[in-house]
């Protein structure tokens, strides 16, 4: 209960203090914002944690493969690639590369 009421009363603040402020403190923020972000320390933060998040993936994706569902994912991609079906594509990772759309014109 008392998390709810934190987040209302922080929830109607920055409604106050937003629409007060207006789209001319909005502009500000967004600048100030960008050149943060746009900084070289921030930017080589951002690179290092990008490549963290990278080997993590390669990493659990290789404790996958080596596992036994990992195994059995594998083992049943590869019986119905045999067999013709196109239904199992995407465990084995044949679309790579190729973008879907989550139906809102959002590609990924």
């Amino acid at each position: 209960m008392r998390g709810k009421l934190m987040f209302i009363t922080g929830l109607a603040a920055g409604f106050v203090l937003g629409s007060r402020a207006g789209r001319e403190k909005y502009e500000e923020i967004t600048a100030n914002a960008k050149k943060v972000w746009e900084h070289p320390t921030v930017q080589e933060a951002a690179g290092v944690a990008q490549a963290q998040a990278n080997k993590l993936y390669t990493e659990g994706k290789d404790k996958l493969n080596q596992s036994k569902l990992g195994e059995k994912l594998q083992s049943a991609s590869t019986t119905s690639s045999t067999t013709g079906s196109t239904s199992d594509s995407t465990l084995t990772g044949s679309t790579a590369g190729t973008s879907s759309s989550n139906g809102t014109g959002t590609t990924y």
